[in-house]
């Protein structure tokens, strides 16, 4: 089963995302979901919100995003953010282009 997740960060800009991204595709860029290192993202967004960033993605399963988490945690916690927590939930409806 699909789920989304969504990470709020408060008080922070695009600055930390970039620089996730930019450790995560060894510099390379985020322009597919095939750019990153493990397979299942069915699609991603990320944005400023009101006193902080957002990302929100669609996986194939939790499985798929814990596999993700086991490359990511280490990331964001190199980056001092290593406590932060995403709201993780069942999808209903998944559409894709």
């Amino acid at each position: 089963m699909a789920v989304i997740v969504t990470f709020h960060v408060p008080g922070v800009g695009p600055e930390l995302y970039d620089s996730c991204i930019e450790r995560l595709t060894a510099g390379q860029g985020f322009t597919s979901v095939a750019d990153l290192p493990v397979p299942g993202l069915l699609s991603h967004a990320s944005g400023p919100v009101a006193g902080g960033w957002r990302v929100t993605d669609v996986w194939e399963s939790i499985e798929a995003f814990e596999a993700f988490g086991k490359v990511l945690g280490p990331i964001i916690a190199d980056l001092g953010y290593g406590d932060l927590q995403p709201e993780v939930g069942p999808a209903h409806n998944v559409v894709i282009r």
